[in-house]
């Protein structure tokens, strides 16, 4: 356990210090900001999804705690390639994640890097931080115009 809060804390420092996908995408056909009022985490979700609804780019632009830019960091790597279905089930999948219980077994199978988070269970106050890209992301997918809120 002690190696993987240790992969945890590299993770989320290397992401934070220096986010992957953190720009805006000017051809973007689908946007969402995201806000977590509680830890004032604030990004613009940005995705270009092709005819055949697979997620062709992911971009991000904000400011936040160091588990949100990380977060939206990987995540905008993990969804590239994927259909719009697929991403649902990443998602429900992450917050699973995020969301279970600390003293029973992770179900990481899947997540690839995303696995780190679930350290993140450990601190439910850190939830919101961690899931706010995906929630900016399924706003942006629905293409509703809504503000993906935390709260």
């Amino acid at each position: 356990m002690d190696d993987l809060r240790e992969l945890y804390q590299e993770v989320i420092l290397d992401h934070n210090k220096k986010p992957r996908n953190f720009r805006v995408l000017d051809d973007a056909n689908h946007e969402a900001d995201g806000h977590n009022p509680l830890c004032g985490d604030e990004l613009t979700l940005y995705a270009r999804v092709n005819s055949d609804d697979i997620v062709e780019e992911v971009t991000f632009q904000g400011s936040g705690c160091a588990i949100s830019k990380a977060s939206a960091s990987l995540m905008t790597d993990f969804v590239k390639g994927k259909s719009i279905p697929e991403v649902q089930v990443d998602f429900d999948r992450f917050h699973q994640l995020v969301t279970s219980l600390p003293n029973t077994p992770a179900e990481i199978e899947g997540l690839g890097k995303l696995a780190v988070f679930s350290g993140v269970r450990e601190y439910p106050m850190r939830v919101k931080c961690a899931t706010l890209a995906w929630h900016a992301l399924q706003a942006a997918l629905d293409d509703d115009g809504s503000t993906a809120k935390t709260e």
